[in-house]
Formats: structure tokens, sequence, C-alpha cells
């Protein structure tokens, strides 16, 4: 029998990675993967329209826990995740990232004796009042294999002192991309429909806890939008919990083109014609170094300090933009998911035999 992957998805970005590994296991016929939904992003067009738009099979089980405090997510989502790892009994358990459902899942699996193979592992921001920071530690510290996306996340890791079975793999996110943009002109109509000309606009984009739920961060994250406007449009997919605080924040957003959350060619096909990407999201950072579009990061520190350096992407505390522009090799080519089946497959065969 092929070993068995109990793999944890709840968000949009780990939807995208999930569907670059799903299909590099497919190709390898090496391992049974089954998939849970936590349901922590829920809204049809956060949720459903990626299942959808990038092939990836149904999730076995969908625990349908959204909302709350990040603690009280967590604490809903434990329970239901042991009761499902338990009746499916894995090999064991793949978490992405560093959302709610990362850590839940990744909780699961190390209580239940099960390895847990961290994806994306030992990136940092060094902010441990990120919910996404404390996520990202206390994943990795009961972690049993680290797939890292680049080379800077393994020297974290190895100044933790984890060392062993960590591997730099390259990008899931990048094998997503590459292949959405073969397939954009074909599979979205996002610019035609807003009447937009690439090249004429920016798009930015706003969901992170510590600038939604904190009125000052976001009043300050509009008003510099609204700047930006100034200068060209700006399309603002809204993701719920954005729209919720800027509407009970009575903040004026006229200036802006909101749109609805696009789905991820939408999406795609949107930073693709842009001129410049505003994010406060890990995953959009990175999605517009891979259509290389300039970045400025609505946050005060990043994890993916690779696109900074790059210079690629800035933080909007910073005016600067003189670091010259270099690829970022780190990211991979297109293969992550292959690497990560093949060091997975190769850490089965060594603890589990």
């Amino acid at each position: 029998m092929k070993p068995k992957l109990l793999t944890v998805a709840g968000a949009r970005p780990q939807f995208v990675k999930a569907s670059a590994l799903s299909r590099a296991i497919d190709v390898s016929g090496a391992l049974d993967e089954v998939l849970i939904h936590t349901g922590q992003h829920a809204d049809e067009n956060m949720s459903a329209v990626f299942f959808d738009e990038l092939g990836i099979r149904s999730p076995k089980h969908n625990l349908g826990l959204a909302g709350g405090h990040a603690a009280d997510m967590v604490g809903r989502m434990l329970p239901a995740l042991a009761e499902v790892v338990r009746a499916e009994n894995p090999d064991a358990v793949v978490v992405y990232g560093d959302t709610n459902s990362t850590l839940a899942g990744a909780l699961a699996g190390a209580m239940l004796h099960l390895p847990v193979i961290h994806i994306e592992a030992g990136m940092r921001s060094f902010d441990r009042q990120s919910p996404e920071e404390l996520n990202r530690i206390v994943t990795d510290r009961i972690s049993s294999l680290w797939l890292c996306a680049s080379h800077a996340a393994v020297a974290h890791l190895r100044d933790e002192g984890i060392r062993d079975d960590v591997h730099h793999v390259g990008d899931l996110m990048y094998d997503a991309v590459l292949f959405a943009r073969a397939q954009l002109e074909a599979r979205s109509n996002m610019l035609a429909g807003l009447n937009l000309k690439a090249g004429t606009y920016a798009v930015a984009t706003l969901h992170r806890a510590e600038t939604v739920d904190d009125t000052a961060q976001l009043t300050r994250a509009i008003d510099f939008l609204r700047a930006e406007a100034r200068r060209q449009p700006v399309v603002f997919p809204l993701h719920p919990r954005t729209r919720k605080a800027i509407h009970a924040a009575r903040l004026d957003t006229s200036a802006l083109t909101l749109v609805e959350p696009a789905g991820y060619f939408d999406m795609q096909a949107l930073i693709a014609g842009a001129t410049l990407v505003f994010t406060d999201s890990g995953g959009l950072q990175k999605e517009a170094y891979f259509h290389r579009k300039p970045c400025v990061t609505l946050r005060d520190v990043t994890e993916w300090t690779e696109t900074v350096d790059a210079g690629w992407n800035r933080l909007w505390t910073v005016v600067d933009w003189s670091t010259p522009r270099r690829d970022i090799p780190d990211f991979g080519t297109g293969d992550a998911g292959a690497r990560c089946v093949s060091e997975i497959v190769q850490f089965l065969e060594r603890t589990t035999t």
C-alpha cells in the first residue's frame, strides 16, 4: 500500500499550494492523499472558487469552522481535526504556511504521534505580535520534516537548532503561477469587465488581523491607498472581513475601485496587468514578484525578505526604490511540487519501515 498523507488546508494561499502539491502527487503515483478543508475561509469567493478553478479534488472532510478569534478558531479546529486524523489513520500530516489551520493541523498530528510535514517552513518576520508568526514558530517546533521555500528559511531553522530533515524545495506558489500564466487569456476577462488596460492601474489587498482589526491601522492603510489613487486607479478586491471593518469604521473608499474577492485566475490577471501591487499578504508579495511587478507591503515587517533584498518589494515605511532588481533563484523553476513529493517519499521510507 502507498503511504497516506492527510493534508490540511483552510485559506486561499493554502488552496493554491495544495493544488500544486496534489498535481505532483498524482504525477508521481507514490502517495495517497486525503484533503481536509477546515473551513477557515468559507466564503464562496475565498474557497470553493479555488477548488473549481485549480482542479483541486474535493476535500474528503470539510469541517466548516470559520470565524472567531485565532485562539477560539484553533480551539475548535483541534478536536475536529483529531477526530478525522484518528479515523483516517494516515502515515503523516501535511500543513502549509502560517494560518490557524496550519497550527491546528500540526497540533492534531503531533498529539496523535504522527509525523508533521511543514511546507513553507522556516519563514520569519520576527514580529511576535503577528498571529501568523506564532503559528509558524509553534508549527516548526513540533514538525518532523521541514520543506522550505528559500535558503533564508533554512537558515532561520538552523539558527533555532533545527537542522535534520530540513530541505530547500522552492515555492509551490510559483508552480501554481506558472500553471495559471499559460491559461490567463482563456480563463479570465477581469480587465475587460472592469474596463481596464494593462499598465494603467495598481491592485491592492488587505486582510491581516493586525491591519483590519485595528481601526487606526486600517485607517492608515486606506489613507495610503487613497493617496496612491490620485496617481492611478487602485483596484481593491475586498476580503469579507475587510469590507466589514471598513463599513464599521465608516472609512471613505470612494477613490478606490472596490470589487468582490477575485478568483485565482482573475487575481493573477489583475497582478499581471498592474503597474504596482499594494498588500499585507505574504502570498501576494511573492505573486507580484512571480509576475515581475513591484510591490509595496503595507506592513512594518515582512517574512519574505528575499523580495525586498532583490529590489521587487519594499515596506510602506520605506520610500527608496534604488535597490537594483534581480531574480530570486530560491523559489525554484516550477518544480517545487515534485521536490516536495520526493522528500516526503524518502522521509516516509526512512521513518515508517
